[in-house]
Parts: structure tokens; C-alpha cells; sequence
């Protein structure tokens, strides 16, 4: 417990700011002592002269005489002219001029704290000298009396200690009161920090009503939880998306690897009935779809794992044109390009983007595939529609995902991949484009945006 106290940011706040009231308390004490030290000076001394008042009469009226009574003095000394003692106490009988220190010159009165006088050694007195002004030349009486003390008196010195004790002690209480409410949303805070685990999403830590720095460190605390928990969140999807993508694509890869083995089983269990050629056939068509799974695999990893790519300025009329013209299609395409329309990408990875949204289309049209290009603003607008079935609003986000193939597209391409169409909106992403599907009055409207390249 005493180390958990030690280390608590309250006791040692507390602590440093009673020992610096201690320092300050120390600092006014000393000034206080000498203020006072100085004012109890200043009265002995006038009180010691007041009592030796009569003396200096005595030698004004010619009438001292040679032992003194120093009745609340600690001894009495009369000098003459000569600087000769003429008159004393009994206690300084015989003695020696006290001192010379004082008086000064052309100073009717003085006092100074003297120490180790004659008849005093090792003690220090007040000592009081008055002038007196005669014919024959100036004499001095000195009187004695007991210091004034450092501490002045044992009442001063403890009635400052405790004014001491009081300010340390309401110091320690009052800083520790205030550091534990400042402190309180602090620990609530951690508390509820700890409460929070991996799996804990919709925690918060609570605001404090104060406007300061823990109130921002609050809001700050609950700002990284929000992210946290969305990091948390799309981790989970991403996991589930993974999940998901390994199940379906082990399923499309084992689809044309059992089609071939039962193909080569039916094969060998009747050989001499068995037309091998087409056989062979079949099977050739079964590693084209595996083939074009693991290829479409390839591709995907390589955007979703950000391959660099080779961007370059690239007219998309042409592009488009060349990749309709590369090969004849089962369906006639008509195209409206316009010209002049650069984008700033990747050759391989756009001409991929459009055989994919072609294959597509020829796959579902019905006679026709119409392509239009056109400059909208600051984008370049691609549209490729074909005059099939087309795809219902609630299916137009379904067909990006992966391995996904409604029941309409299976039954009319049972060999298609099920990853084109997700292969093409990535890179349309990867290129800061958008690729979706668009209300159409016949088939199916592929729309493409990239945005244009400026010199």
C-alpha cells in the first residue's frame, strides 16, 4: 500500500507543494524574525536609555557619584572627557571603557548589540551610549541590558511554527482534495479502459463535464476507440470476406478437377468405348476453366496486394478500340468512341478491365453489345450495354463480389469464373475510377469513370 502511495501522482503532488510551503513559510519566518528582531531591538534599547536618563542628569548637575544603581540594567559606566570610567556598578567596578564602537561622532545617543564586553565575555548585551554635553569636553554613560534573542521570545518562535504547521498542513489537504477531483475522471477513465477487451466494441470512455485537458483526452480516447472498433470491424469482415473467398474459390477449382476425373474414371472403366479424342476434348476444356480460375486468382492477389503497376497517359478510344478489334465476338459490338479522351493508367491492367466487362457482355446479350465513350467533365465515361435479360437492382452489387454468378448466369455460362467482374471494378479502384451497373431501358449498362489525364 505505502508503494502504491508512493507512486501516486496525488501524494506526491501533495507532497511537493507542502515542502514548498515549507521553503516559502522558512523565507517569510526569517523575514519576519528580522522585522521583529529589529523592532525588539529598537524598544530595548529605548528602554534600556530611558533608565539610564537619570545618570546623565546626575553628571549635567555635577552630582555623580562614583557607584551607580542599575536597577533593570545589566551595568552602568560613566566616561569622562578623558575617556577615563568615573563612575560604575558594582558589577563593573574597576573595569575598563566598555567600547569605543559607540557613540560616534556628533551622535547624541546611540545603540549597538555588542558582544564579549569586560565583565561579559561569551554573551552579548545591548548597550546603550548618551552624550552629555559639558565645558569641559563630552562625557558618555553607557548602560547595558540584557539581547533581544534570534527568535525574539519562545512565544514568537512557536506561534510561526505553527502558522507553519496550519499552511502545511491545509497545503496537503487542499492540494490533495483538488488533485483527487481533477484526477477522478482520470481513474473512471482507466477503468473503463480496462473493462474494454478485443471483442468489447461500443465502449467508451466517459467525458468529464469540465472543459479542460482530461475532457480532450477523454474525446481524444474515444476517438481511437471509434477507429479501433472500425479497424476491429472491417478486420472481421475482411476475415469473413477471406473466409468466404477460400470456400468459394476451393469450390470452383474443385468443380473442373472432379469434372476431369470423372471424365478419365468413365475413361478407363471402358476403354475400347471410349472416344478419346473426345475425351481429350472435354477434358481440355475443364484445365481451360482451371486455368483461367487460377489466372483470375493470380491477378486478384496482385491488386489486392497493390502491385506496382506501369501508369502512363493512354487515349481510351483507342484502347477500347483495339481490344474490339482483337478478336471476333459471337455478338456484333457497335461502337461510339469518342476522341481524344487520356487517362493516366496501366495499359495490361485497363485492357484486362475491358475484355472482362466485354466477356460479360457477350456471355448474356442477345444479338448485340453497344460501347460508348464519352468526355463527362473531368472523367472519362465508359458504357458497355448489352440487350440481354439484364440484372435486377437488388442483384447490381452482388455480381462485384467474388465467385458470384446468379442463377441466370449459370445457366446460360456454366464456364465462366465468377471473377471478372469483381477483377474489374478492382482496378477501375486501384486507377481512382468507379465502375457500376446503371439503369438501362434493354440488358445490362456497365458504366466506367476514370478521371482524365491533364497535361
Amino acid at each position: 500500500m505505502s508503494r502504491r502511495l508512493g507512486r501516486s501522482l496525488r501524494t506526491r503532488l501533495a507532497l511537493f507543494a507542502s515542502v514548498a510551503m515549507v521553503l516559502l513559510n522558512i523565507v517569510v519566518s526569517v523575514s519576519v524574525l528580522f522585522a521583529i528582531h529589529g523592532e525588539a531591538m529598537d524598544i530595548r534599547a529605548h528602554e534600556v536609555s530611558g533608565k539610564a536618563l537619570p545618570v546623565l542628569l546626575m553628571v549635567k548637575h555635577d552630582r555623580l557619584p562614583r557607584v551607580l544603581r542599575a536597577e533593570g540594567l545589566d551595568g552602568l559606566q560613566v566616561v569622562d572627557p578623558a575617556g577615563r570610567p568615573v563612575a560604575w556598578s558594582t558589577n563593573l567596578a574597576g573595569a575598563p571603557r566598555l567600547t569605543t564602537v559607540i557613540p560616534r561622532p556628533r551622535q547624541a545617543n546611540e545603540y549597538a548589540e555588542l558582544c564579549d564586553l569586560p565583565r561579559f565575555p561569551g554573551e552579548c548585551k545591548i548597550v546603550a551610549a548618551l552624550v552629555a554635553y559639558q565645558p569641559e569636553g563630552d562625557w558618555v554613560i553607557y548602560a547595558l541590558g540584557p539581547a533581544v534573542p534570534w527568535y525574539v521570545s519562545p512565544q514568537v518562535l512557536l506561534f510561526q511554527i505553527g502558522v507553519t504547521a496550519a499552511l502545511v498542513a491545509l497545503t496537503w489537504f487542499g492540494v490533495s482534495r483538488v488533485v483527487a477531483r481533477t484526477l477522478k475522471p482520470v481513474s473512471a477513465i482507466t477503468r473503463k479502459l480496462a473493462e474494454i477487451s478485443a471483442g468489447g466494441g461500443g465502449m467508451r470512455v466517459p467525458v468529464p463535464e469540465n472543459d479542460d485537458e482530461i475532457k480532450e483526452l477523454a474525446e481524444t480516447g474515444n476517438r481511437t476507440l471509434e477507429r479501433l472498433e472500425s479497424a476491429l470491424e472491417q478486420q472481421r469482415a475482411a476475415m469473413e470476406r477471406q473466409r468466404r473467398f477460400a470456400g468459394d474459390a476451393s469450390h470452383d477449382l474443385r468443380s473442373p478437377i472432379t469434372a476431369m476425373r470423372t471424365q478419365i474414371e468413365e475413361a478407363l472403366l471402358h476403354p475400347e468405348e471410349t472416344d478419346w479424342r473426345e475425351t481429350g476434348a472435354e477434358v481440355l476444356t475443364s484445365l481451360d476453366r482451371l486455368q483461367a480460375i487460377v489466372s483470375d486468382l493470380l491477378t486478384l492477389t496482385k491488386l489486392d496486394a497493390g502491385a506496382p503497376d506501369e501508369r502512363e497517359p493512354l487515349d481510351l478510344g483507342e484502347l477500347v478500340a483495339g481490344e474490339v478489334a482483337a478478336r471476333p465476338r459471337s455478338k456484333r459490338v457497335a461502337t461510339t468512341l469518342e476522341t481524344g479522351v487520356v487517362v493516366n493508367g496501366d495499359r495490361l491492367q485497363l485492357a484486362r478491365l475491358l475484355t472482362n466487362l466485354l466477356d460479360n457482355a457477350e456471355r448474356h446479350a442477345e444479338t448485340q453489345i453497344i460501347v460508348t465513350l464519352r468526355r463527362q467533365g473531368e472523367e472519362a465515361v465508359l458504357e458497355v450495354v448489352d440487350d440481354g435479360t439484364g440484372i435486377a437492382p437488388e442483384h447490381r452489387e452482388i455480381v462485384f463480389q467474388r465467385f458470384t454468378r446468379l442463377d441466370a448466369s449459370r445457366s446460360r455460362d456454366a464456364g465462366g469464373t465468377g471473377l471478372g467482374l469483381p477483377i474489374a471494378r478492382e482496378i477501375a479502384t486501384a486507377h481512382l475510377g468507379t465502375l457500376g451497373i446503371e439503369d438501362s431501358d434493354t440488358g445490362a449498362r456497365f458504366v466506367l469513370r476514370l478521371p482524365t489525364y491533364e497535361d
